[in-house]
């Protein structure tokens, strides 16, 4: 049996990409989640959990020793320089992991997401069959990222900085998931795509289509 497909969705922070693996999970898909990663590489006492606390001390830890992600977020994302050097310690190891868990993967399910959201930014290029782009429009982007994330529109304007705009991105995607109109017509493309994808493969995995006509 050949190698699942792979789908690399991306997008922005507050785009809704976690709702759309979401709907690729309940159609099959086994999803792997770098934020997932990221969380345990920074496990408490793990080697990328200590590298991180010995260059921004214990004020960024919670009470009770985990890395407390708003404190470290207020820190990073107010200085490129302190981003970069957070990011030269996590994505390594979260691409490792990441490449270790989609062999296995690939074996057992129908089709593997792989949700990333600085896909484009990192230059790293995992195996991909499409990239999807998970797209809204900025002021509709920012206006989510403070509501759910109770940031100021400074510091969401911060964060909307430190990643590519987009609009960049959708221009290299093989793939827009437009999540601007509601999650009925965010799903209908999801479906669509999902389809065309496994059709263009030469798979009609039998689990996969009951769940794409249900």
């Amino acid at each position: 049996m050949p190698d699942a497909p792979i789908i690399v969705l991306t997008g922005g922070i507050a785009s809704g990409k976690s709702t759309v693996a979401q709907m690729l999970a309940e159609l099959g898909g086994e999803v792997i989640s770098a934020d997932g990663l990221a969380r345990e590489v920074l496990q408490s006492g793990s080697p990328g959990w200590r590298e991180v606390v010995a260059l921004w001390g214990p004020e960024i830890l919670t009470p009770g020793g985990e890395i407390n992600r708003a404190a470290l977020g207020r820190k990073v994302f107010a200085d490129e320089k302190q981003r970069r050097r957070l990011e030269a310690i996590t994505h390594p190891k979260i691409y490792a992991l990441m490449e270790e868990r989609l062999t296995t993967a690939r074996r057992r399910a129908p089709f593997v997401v792989l949700e990333i959201p600085l896909y484009f930014e990192t230059g790293r290029v995992p195996p991909a069959s499409e990239v999807w782009v998970v797209y809204v429009d900025r002021a509709t982007q920012l206006a989510r990222l403070m509501e759910r994330s109770g940031l100021s529109r400074e510091e969401a304007e911060a964060r909307l900085e430190a990643q590519w705009p987009l609009e960049r991105k959708r221009a290299l995607a093989d793939r827009v998931i437009d999540n601007s109109d509601g999650l009925e017509a965010t799903r209908q493309q999801v479906r669509q795509a999902l389809t065309l994808l496994l059709e263009r493969q030469g798979l009609r995995k039998e689990e996969v289509w009951r769940r794409l006509n249900e």
